[in-house]
């Protein structure tokens, strides 16, 4: 007969990718900590991008600059692309309210699509410092399309092109390190919510479970269709 399995105590399953993570971030603060508050300071800022955007498509005047310092009468945005930035924006509400309530109620389906949005904000990032490297001119260029009047125009345009490309450049890349750790601190706080979520996942085996484990003795001799018995024995 099969002896039953010896008791075994409760078992944590925890995926493989969970187990190595930051659990800190800058300040020393817990991942979600500070997951929640860049969702809140997102929000607050697309929120205030909203509202001025929202009174410009009110008060069509406010999209004009006309200040000597310009150069005349600017146009900021027309209706169309005010409409489409008044979309944007409440999309980006939207995506940032999901991630803190995801990384508050610890639910990590929440937080992906402020972390696509990372993602996709950093290759942007990394698209135009690519451009200035590969094109140099197109910064002077740039700065050669604004009005005539516009502060400090003049300055930048003295300043050499290799030490005006050199300073730019400086400036993504530690935009592009500040976008990376907010990458990673985000990602952090979603692998730590999912690795919680399947650590509360618990498997029990004792000796009591030898019935769920292997079949009956009787369950087991039986093979397809039932056998008849053999025969009755006939004495001599």
């Amino acid at each position: 007969a099969l002896a039953p399995l010896p008791a075994v105590g409760a078992m944590k399953m925890v995926a493989p990718w969970t187990r190595f993570y930051s659990n800190s971030c800058c300040l020393c603060c817990h991942v979600r900590t500070g997951t929640i508050l860049l969702g809140v300071s997102y929000l607050v800022i697309n929120a205030v991008v909203l509202l001025i955007l929202l009174s410009s498509l009110a008060d069509p005047g406010q999209r004009h600059f006309s200040s000597s310092e310009l150069g005349g009468d600017l146009e900021f945005m027309d209706d169309a692309n005010m409409c489409i930035a008044i979309a944007i924006s409440l999309l980006m509400i939207l995506i940032c309210a999901m991630a803190t309530y995801g990384a508050y109620k610890r639910r990590a389906a929440w937080i992906v699509p402020f972390f696509c949005y990372q993602i996709f904000d950093f290759a942007l990032s990394a698209l135009v410092a690519i451009t200035v490297l590969v094109y140099p001119n197109s910064i002077q260029e740039y700065i050669r399309q604004l009005p005539p009047n516009f502060p400090y125009k003049e300055d930048a345009m003295s300043v050499n092109s290799t030490c005006l490309v050199l300073v730019v450049l400086l400036f993504i890349s530690i935009l592009l390190a500040f976008k990376g750790y907010l990458i990673s601190c985000v990602w952090n706080c979603y692998r730590y919510i999912n690795g919680r979520n399947n650590s509360d996942v618990l498997v029990y085996v004792t000796s009591n479970d030898s019935t769920v484990l292997l079949p009956p003795y009787d369950d087991a001799t039986v093979t397809g269709a039932a056998k008849e018995p053999p025969p009755p024995y006939v004495s001599a």
